[in-house]
């Protein structure tokens, strides 16, 4: 029972163990001008003729080789950024702001080198990108897409499946795949109820008189619910375990459309370099790593992983049809539906898109923001035309630039054209979004959590702490070649996203990766944007992304039903992307030839 009560302390035990347990780096390295306390100990015990001779045992100058006071002092503070990142043992936006005080204090860098990190041009595409994703969000722009295309694919059960998951994918690719989730999950919920009551009417549950009065049922007259979607739908709430209110457990196909939406969450935030947190990530450390390469840009981003997400959704679509709804299977045959269901909720669908009502003057102009903003990002340097931004000033243009130039157009243009009327009182106009849904809305953690990342980079960069983990890592390719080295380290970073912060984890693998791709003379493409990618492919565990705590909490379903999908799930898209990465993005991105500007780290480990 002791032990018990220790554990029950575990947090506060990692936030006081950790750093004394790496304490010795900065101590026994003291620094590179005279010899360190780890060398003068093992010096003290040799014979005096020795101590000054050139050529010491081999032991101590292994022990002590390239160990010096920067890369010591930067290893202590990404080493107990990494522990609190992973363990999560205090919130992961406070974790974040710790290289403020790490690296300073360590000597590193000063405290204005780490600052101006927090807010580079990466994170000002972050924040414009999720501003004019909230912008969508706030007048029901999204909603009315997933309904309009849901209207458009059918209401057969394979074709019901597609249509939550296409808008769902597309969605995510352009807002917070938690907030797509939120939006969808009511919407399968109200489709599922809408089965369950022509299924009970078909059975003869139902009252006769009262289907025959023409009275409508609840499902098909109520709005869908607010997120969160956790709220139990009216057929939940009073038939399961006997009107106690909890969730029943779902049946297979239920299972499958709810995964469904998870899983085209997931799969859409790796289409567009602003879809996920880790992509922007990826962006920013790489031409941070890397200056003088060729930069990525909205465009040759989408030229490889839209056809990717596309794969990975077919594949989805299949592996749940396939282990929940018995495709190419005899069991198949019971999934149809009747005419009747069909006819339900092809009705509900078109009621719930009836009621949004005509598209508002706010919708349009939002909508056509969206596309001017998503225009300007492909054409700023599409490669095959002169971009825009050429034309426009003799500066680099970044992304950032477009995007807060239409976070401001949405604070300036207003919502309606109210203020032209002359029937009546004229009264200001608001404008299309207001700073109180941006304060409620906006993910401040993970701007703090992407700037961490870019100055824990920026600390082992300067301290040449990068350099020295390059040059040990160079020997893995006299054992394994580089496709292998891919293939571990892509897997390996699909399971720690199931278990951890799948931003934290980029933040931490990412520069392992760039220095080991420069000291095996490797493009650095050829290892960071798979691992990339990889950290969105988390679909095991409830934990892994918030759209599979909201599918998990809204549905009920079995955590062996997750964890089963989810599994099968990991590896088909390793599979998909272990083929097209080495072939469709060796080609587009000339992966094949080592470009000399990435040599900062391979030039360095052959001297």
């Amino acid at each position: 029972m002791a032990h018990e009560g220790v554990l029950a302390y575990w947090r506060s035990l990692v936030v006081v163990l950790t750093p004394l347990i790496l304490l010795p780096l900065p101590l026994l390295y003291p620094g590179s001008s005279r010899r360190s306390m780890c060398e003068q100990v093992c010096l003290s015990a040799l014979p005096v003729r020795r101590r000054s001779h050139p050529r010491l045992p081999w032991n101590i100058r292994y022990m002590t080789a390239g160990l010096v006071v920067q890369e010591a002092r930067a290893a202590y503070g990404v080493l107990l950024l990494a522990v609190f990142w992973v363990t999560e043992v205090v919130p992961l936006p406070v974790t974040s702001l710790l290289p403020v005080v790490l690296f300073p204090v360590l000597g590193v860098l000063s405290t204005e080198q780490v600052c101006v990190t927090y807010l580079k041009e990466t994170n000002m595409m972050f924040i414009g990108g999720l501003i004019v994703a909230i912008a969508v969000e706030h007048c029901n722009l999204h909603k009315r897409i997933a309904l309009r295309v849901m209207m458009l694919i059918g209401a057969s059960p394979r074709r019901l499946m597609l249509g939550f998951m296409i808008p769902t994918m597309f969605l995510s690719m352009w807002i917070s795949n938690t907030a797509t989730t939120a939006m969808m999950v009511p919407i399968v919920s109200a489709v599922l109820d809408e089965l369950k009551a022509t299924d009970k009417k078909a059975n003869g549950e139902l009252p006769v008189a009262a289907a025959a009065a023409g009275r409508p049922r609840q499902v098909r007259t109520r709005s869908l619910p607010a997120p969160p979607p956790t709220t139990p739908s009216s057929w939940d709430a009073e038939n399961a375990d006997g009107g106690k209110g909890k969730l029943p457990r779902p049946n297979q196909e239920s299972v499958a459309y709810y995964l469904g939406v998870a899983y085209a969450a997931n799969i859409g935030g790796t289409g567009t370099l602003t879809g996920t947190a880790t992509n922007l990530t990826f962006k920013g450390l790489y031409e941070s790593l890397f200056p003088n390469l060729h930069g990525l840009n909205f465009a040759n981003w989408m030229l490889f992983n839209v056809p990717l997400m596309l794969i990975n959704a077919i594949v989805a679509w299949l592996w749940l049809q396939v282990l929940f709804m018995g495709l190419f299977r005899k069991s198949s045959g019971k999934q149809k539906q009747t005419p009747e269901q069909l006819e339900a909720i092809e009705e509900l669908i078109a009621t719930k898109y009836r009621e949004l009502g005509d598209m508002t003057f706010h919708e349009g102009s939002v909508l056509f923001l969206f596309l001017v903003v998503v225009v300007l990002w492909f054409f700023r340097a599409p490669e095959f035309i002169p971009g825009w931004a050429e034309y426009v000033s003799d500066v680099k243009i970044k992304d950032a630039t477009p995007a807060v130039l239409i976070v401001f157009l949405l604070f300036v243009l207003p919502a309606n054209l109210d203020f032209l009327r002359r029937d009546g009182p004229r009264k200001a106009a608001p404008a299309l979004l207001n700073w109180k849904i941006i304060h409620e809305k906006l993910p401040w953690g993970l701007v703090l959590l992407i700037g961490g990342g870019f100055a824990m980079a920026a600390a082992s960069r300067e301290s040449g702490l990068s350099k020295l983990i390059g040059a040990q890592l160079v020997h893995l390719q006299d054992s394994m070649g580089s496709t292998a080295i891919l293939v571990i380290m892509c897997t390996a970073t699909t399971f720690l996203t199931e278990v951890s912060s799948n931003t934290a984890i980029a933040n931490i693998v990412l520069p392992v990766l760039a220095e080991m791709a420069s000291a095996m003379r490797v493009h650095p493409l050829f290892f960071m944007m798979p691992a990339t990618l990889c950290c969105s492919y988390a679909f095991m565990l409830p934990v892994a992304t918030p759209p599979n705590a909201i599918v998990m909490a809204a549905s009920n379903m079995r955590p062996g039903d997750m964890i089963k999908a989810g599994l099968g799930m990991n590896f088909l898209c390793l599979i998909t992307l272990f083929i097209m990465f080495p072939t469709l993005a060796s080609w587009l991105y000339g992966l094949d030839v080592f470009p000399p500007e990435a040599a900062h780290i391979g030039m360095q480990s052959r001297l």
